[in-house]
């Protein structure tokens, strides 16, 4: 098993920044890729960003391409999201995610963590 806990959320006013982080810990050799997704309220949940834990390749949602910035650190098992120029519509819960074969569709992550909330408003 690999457990997954996220940390960073917050509120922040529009055009700001905000870090994400998720941390592993477990059986991390069984990984693949790690990703972000996220679910706004009254909607369903949306991939946002992606990386290959080997060679690091990353992958982003169209919403967040050019604003977001997923990167990782193997040594310490952790996968971060660089929020920059966030907007009102970015509000929603921030879940990281970790998949034995693949990076993006949420069917194929194996291990969810639990979520942490970032609203964007002044």
């Amino acid at each position: 098993q690999v457990q997954l806990v996220e940390s960073g959320g917050g509120l922040v006013q529009p055009g700001g920044s905000l870090r994400l982080s998720c941390v592993a810990s477990g059986r991390t050799f069984k990984i693949f890729g790690m990703s972000w997704f996220r679910q706004a309220p009254g909607k369903e949940r949306e991939f946002v960003a992606g990386i290959r834990w080997s060679g690091g390749s990353t992958y982003y949602g169209d919403s967040v391409k050019g604003r977001f910035f997923i990167s990782r650190d193997n040594a310490g098992n952790t996968v971060n999201l660089q929020m920059n120029s966030l907007k009102p519509e970015d509000t929603a819960v921030y879940y990281c995610a970790a998949s034995h074969g693949t990076v993006i569709p949420e069917s194929g992550m194996n291990y969810w963590g639990k979520g942490t909330l970032v609203t964007v408003s002044s």
